[in-house]
């Protein structure tokens, strides 16, 4: 079991029940009792997220993934593709933080995890292993960022 946002129980035999269930073509669940759809008010209640906020539409065109890695994060994966990196390289680099740390790693851990958060459990691809970057570049302005639904 993995715990999120405000103490959520993730069950990762649950989930892939539920993905084997999704059906794209009508953004639904397809349930023995019937059909299902998760709703923004249902984000907000289990992940306590504000649904009232400015939306996020517009997609990020960037060619260097690796300046914007780097320069975000402070640290570059080896592997690349597509903007996209690895989530168990981030979890591995952004493991634990040090309690001398600096202001910036501490920014730095914030925008992994947020990050994670996102892509690994939002907005996440069928394989769960990828993450894209950028949502990073959503992230630099923490008050913004603080006001998207």
């Amino acid at each position: 079991m993995t715990t999120i946002g405000r103490g959520c129980k993730l069950d990762p035999k649950l989930i892939s029940m539920l993905i084997e269930r999704w059906r794209l073509e009508t953004h639904s669940f397809y349930l023995p009792c019937g059909e299902c759809t998760i709703t923004l008010e249902d984000v907000q209640l289990q992940l306590g997220l504000p649904v009232d906020g400015s939306v996020v539409t517009e997609s990020a065109q960037f060619a260097d993934w690796g300046a914007v890695c780097y320069d975000l994060l402070g640290a570059i994966s080896d592997n690349i593709y597509r903007g996209q990196i690895e989530m168990g390289w981030l979890r591995d680099t952004f493991l634990e933080l040090r309690n001398d740390s600096t202001e910036v790693e501490r920014i730095r851990y914030a925008w992994a995890y947020i990050l994670e958060m996102i892509e690994g459990y939002l907005m996440s691809d069928l394989s769960r292993n990828l993450v894209h970057l950028r949502q990073l570049l959503k992230l630099v302005d923490f008050r913004a960022a603080g006001k998207f639904s």
